[in-house]
């Protein structure tokens, strides 16, 4: 237990950092603004099943579904950060990403997959399989699974706190730094595809 321990921390942590489950409240309450709390809690499920199927296919086979498809990790950033950035501009421009009855479809994009289980994680997990034993990963990435999933339940009662023109406002701010995501995204896309060079 001694051992496995500090291996299994070297896997949570980056994998932690990439998926970003504590920022994921505020952006959620932007993408989901108007729905009701059964709607938000249903998509916050789908969500979450699809970053671990996503998560989990490429934990396993990721390498060979690009060889396959002939997708690099540059090209599915760029085509991850393309979808984030539509949908921050129609939050901007229409005040909503999408409407409240098509919740199954922003749970999956871009909740799901990239904001979840982006090219940032895809590639985090591919990295970490190369160097550390895969239980180990797969019992890491599961694990940020399920926090980032009670993170996303929790988060409801504590943003309706802030009242409804709070949330109008917190939703506003992170769709501006939903777009500066997506455009980080499609950099580090470039980047990995060898067109520009690499970003800090």
């Amino acid at each position: 237990m001694a051992e496995w321990f500090p291996i299994f921390t070297s896997a949570f942590v980056p994998l932690f950092i990439v998926i970003d489950a504590l920022g994921l409240p505020p952006l959620i309450t932007s993408l989901t603004e108007g729905m009701t709390f059964r709607e938000q809690t249903k998509m916050v499920h789908i969500a979450i099943l699809t970053a671990l199927v996503v998560g989990l296919a490429f934990l396993f086979f990721g390498r060979l579904i690009l060889t396959l498809m002939g997708i690099s990790v540059g090209a599915f950033a760029i085509a991850g950060g393309s979808i984030l950035m539509v949908q921050a501009i129609r939050s901007l421009t229409t005040g909503h990403m999408i409407e409240a009855e098509r919740e199954e479809m922003v749970a999956v994009v871009p909740i799901g997959t990239p904001l979840l289980a982006g090219p940032a994680t895809i590639t985090t997990l591919l990295l970490l399989t190369s160097q550390l034993p895969l239980n180990i990963v797969l019992a890491a990435f599961v694990a940020n699974v399920v926090v980032a999933w009670l993170i996303c339940l929790g988060s409801y009662r504590i943003l309706r706190v802030m009242g409804h023109g709070g949330l109008k406002a917190v939703s506003r701010v992170f769709s501006l730094l939903l777009a500066a995501i997506a455009v980080s995204m499609i950099l580090r896309g470039l980047a990995l595809s060898g067109i520009i060079a690499s970003i800090p």
